[in-house]
């Protein structure tokens, strides 16, 4: 199986999914609350691969069962850098998904491009 950067960084939605904990609690940097589970996080997370251009990791800072993971990519012409901060649980599966970006206009631009397909990602969830 490969890394959780491998799999990001080869758009592998199935092996992503496949390293989410069942009950894993993903918060996104544009929602006020946290979605919970396996089906809603991955359908976020298919949703984000198509929503970003030029996605490269450019740092990996891990202690323990914390991993920090900085990213930049393009979104709507806009330059983003952010990180993924994820947690492991005992079984080696991701139970904490914590998602940060920034610069301000450039994460306005990643709602809005994630709003727009969200009645699809929640559908996505479902089936």
């Amino acid at each position: 199986m490969p890394t959780f950067r491998q799999a990001v960084e080869a758009k592998d939605a199935a092996a992503i999914k496949a390293m989410l904990a069942d009950n894993v609690v993903f918060t996104s940097p544009v929602a006020f609350k946290p979605y919970q589970g396996k089906a809603i996080t991955a359908a976020i997370l298919r949703g984000v691969l198509r929503v970003f251009e030029d996605f490269r990791y450019v740092r990996e800072i891990q202690d323990g069962a914390h991993h920090v993971y900085e990213f930049e990519a393009t979104v709507d012409g806009l330059q983003i850098n952010g990180c993924d901060l994820l947690t492991f649980d005992a079984d080696g599966k991701i139970a904490d998904f914590k998602v940060m970006v920034r610069p301000l206009r450039a994460a306005e631009a990643l709602a809005g491009r994630m709003g727009a397909q969200f009645e699809a990602i929640k559908a996505d969830a479902l089936g």
